[in-house]
């Protein structure tokens, strides 16, 4: 299954984001517009995005009561949008409100249901109340959200495997906590994996931030990453 390379424009204002967006038009496709972005600049910066040629993910993960959920679609269905995640938490009443919505709304939006957070493992887990594995809570979270009618999930590359053997081939799965060989990881996320071994586990994108973002050049960063994608086979 081809992976495809997606870009977490995780900066603070959109004066930053320009020059990045500028050297990166024609290496890749996907930009996701996260919750920071989305609040500072709202439905018009996601149109900004959309109108310089890229496929926008809204990383937003609605989580609320059924009717608001599938409400917030509704307002949101009409924007530039290939991709919005939910949490799978809030259960499958809510999100089989949202997929309603969003069928009615806009058809070839795909909702992604987010399984446990990449910064969350088994201690964070536990902390909440969950006590089973952070990775037998993913399958637990990812067939409900199948069940549901949702056709993609958020998870940690380390969980992509396991999906794989346990819901249908045609799930989408998004992976973030991707880093690139040799790409020190100090950060926020603690269930990472390389560009390469989140291919081959399955993954259909992987979502990557800082190394490139913070890289001098963007767009060479973006190209090895391809390449080290492309070098398993997988970005033909």
């Amino acid at each position: 299954m081809p992976c495809d390379l997606i870009l977490a424009l995780d900066v603070p204002t959109r004066e930053e984001a320009a020059p990045i967006l500028r050297q990166l038009r024609g290496q890749l496709r996907w930009v996701k517009i996260g919750l920071q972005m989305f609040t500072a600049y709202g439905p018009d910066y996601v149109r900004e995005v959309a109108g310089l040629g890229f496929s926008v993910f809204l990383d937003l993960k609605l989580h609320d009561i059924p009717n608001t959920v599938a409400k917030a679609v509704e307002s949101l269905g009409p924007l530039p949008i290939r991709m919005l995640t939910l949490h799978t938490a809030g259960g499958g009443e809510m999100m089989r409100a949202a997929r309603a919505a969003q069928q009615k709304t806009n058809p070839d939006l795909l909702l992604l249901g987010v399984t446990v957070l990449t910064s969350m493992d088994s201690a964070g887990l536990n902390e909440i109340g969950v006590v089973s594995p952070s990775a037998e809570q993913v399958a637990r979270l990812g067939k409900l959200a199948a069940d549901s009618g949702l056709r993609g999930l958020v998870c940690s590359p380390l969980e992509v495997a396991l999906l794989r053997q346990k819901l249908p081939a045609d799930i989408q799965l998004v992976t973030p906590g991707i880093r690139p060989a040799g790409e020190a990881g100090n950060d926020d996320q603690k269930r990472i994996m390389t560009p390469a071994e989140a291919a081959r586990s399955g993954s259909t994108y992987i979502v990557v931030g800082r190394p490139i973002l913070k890289a001098a050049d963007p767009a060479a960063a973006a190209r090895a990453i391809l390449a080290e994608l492309g070098s398993e086979g997988l970005n033909n």
